[in-house]
């Protein structure tokens, strides 16, 4: 076997580095937020208030898009949306449990904001169960209705009932690379490359479905 072949084989399997390319690991930057709603959400501000609850179920505490919001946004993009309140970032690794509570059809969904800088300026993840234009995807809003710009991605999210997935997004302003977990943490499910929103905050919603959040936590670079 060639050195620099076995060099990287051996790399690969004490973990220094990952099959998948390059990653953020959450030890490069400070941990930011450790949310787990267990006393309450007052950092997080939802679009519509009526939409969103703090829910318990056998003791765990979680947020929950309760019922479809009233919320028009300006441009085409996610209805259902709360977003973190002072939090601005540019690099980051973000992890949150979602469930979907909604029955399947094509475009049920959850979403992950990122790069929030105003109703109609902000990236976000769609987790769809059947991948199309506007499905399932990484979308950028940017003062005009949503664009898909993942470079990669999969057909489609399968949601398992009553089940909270593990969901993983990693940011590299410099390069614009973004990377997009689902349940496996070593293969990410959809990638993009984008440098037009370098700064910004964080939210969580849906299209137009109900689900839970939980153990939303953010590692990552302060941003003013």
């Amino acid at each position: 076997m060639n050195h620099r072949i076995l060099i990287a084989f051996l790399l690969v399997a004490i973990g220094c580095v990952t099959p998948g390319g390059p990653t953020t690991k959450t030890t490069e930057f400070p941990l930011l937020l450790n949310e787990t709603f267990e006393k309450g959400a007052d950092r997080w501000k939802p679009i519509d208030p009526a939409s969103f609850a703090v829910q318990e179920r056998d003791g765990n505490h979680f947020y929950a898009i309760v019922k479809d919001s009233t919320y028009q946004p300006p441009v085409r993009s996610p209805q259902n949306i709360a977003i973190l309140q002072d939090l601005t970032v540019s690099d980051f690794a973000l992890e949150v449990d979602l469930m979907s509570t909604t029955a399947d059809y094509g475009h049920r969904d959850m979403c992950v904001i990122f790069g929030y800088q105003d109703p109609s300026h902000y990236y976000y993840v769609h987790f769809g169960l059947k991948g199309d234009e506007h499905c399932n995807s990484i979308f950028l809003v940017n003062g005009e209705p949503r664009v898909s710009i993942a470079r990669t991605r999969t057909s489609g999210t399968r949601w398992i009932d009553n089940t909270f997935h593990k969901i993983r997004i990693e940011r590299n302003t410099k390069s614009g690379e973004i990377r997009v977990f689902f349940d496996n943490m070593d293969q990410p499910v959809m990638t993009a490359n984008d440098m037009i929103l370098t700064h910004g905050g964080f939210g969580v919603g849906s299209f137009d479905d109900e689900g839970r959040i939980d153990n939303y936590r953010i590692w990552g670079l302060k941003a003013s």
